[in-house]
């Protein structure tokens, strides 16, 4: 846990604090913000700073099962009405050999991506399964995005 919070509500108030410095500059508008991050056996994994971190967090991550959690906000600035939701999605990982670990860092996927890993990209053949909400590992889960969206009166298919 991160500032006193269970992971969820980390990213829930994460979200919230980007929806709401956007939402200061542009009234009138709906506003939309996200925060993903991995948790790892209580351990927070955001996107890694150096190499050397992205490899920890892979050699961490193989072999293992994690969760990905995405916090999003909606702020409607012309009425102040906001919802906070998260989103979680078990994903479990293959064993990795140091091999595919050194090679993907070397493609660079890794280095803003939490958890130093993109799913949509070449990170996808590490991932066994997932239990939960695909989107939503790529950082934005569309469905439940779009459930709330409905609640300001917006709906996409219109």
């Amino acid at each position: 846990m991160t500032l006193g919070m269970k992971p969820a509500k980390l990213a829930e108030y994460l979200s919230l604090g980007k929806a709401k410095d956007v939402a200061q500059r542009h009234r009138d508008s709906i506003v939309i913000a996200a925060d993903t991050f991995c948790v790892l056996n209580g351990e927070l994994l955001g996107k890694p700073k150096t190499k050397n971190e992205a490899a920890n967090m892979l050699q961490k991550l193989s072999g293992s099962v994690h969760s990905v959690i995405t916090g999003f906000t909606i702020i409607d600035t012309l009425t102040n009405k906001q919802i906070s939701r998260s989103v979680e999605t078990r994903v479990y990982f293959r064993k990795l050999s140091k091999k595919e670990i050194n090679f993907y860092i070397a493609s660079g996927d890794p280095m803003d991506k939490a958890g130093a890993y993109a799913v949509q990209n070449l990170g996808g053949i590490f991932v066994e399964r997932i239990e939960g909400d695909y989107f939503n590992i790529m950082g934005l889960p569309i469905s439940p995005l779009c459930i709330e969206l409905q609640k300001f009166g917006i709906d996409i298919l219109e």
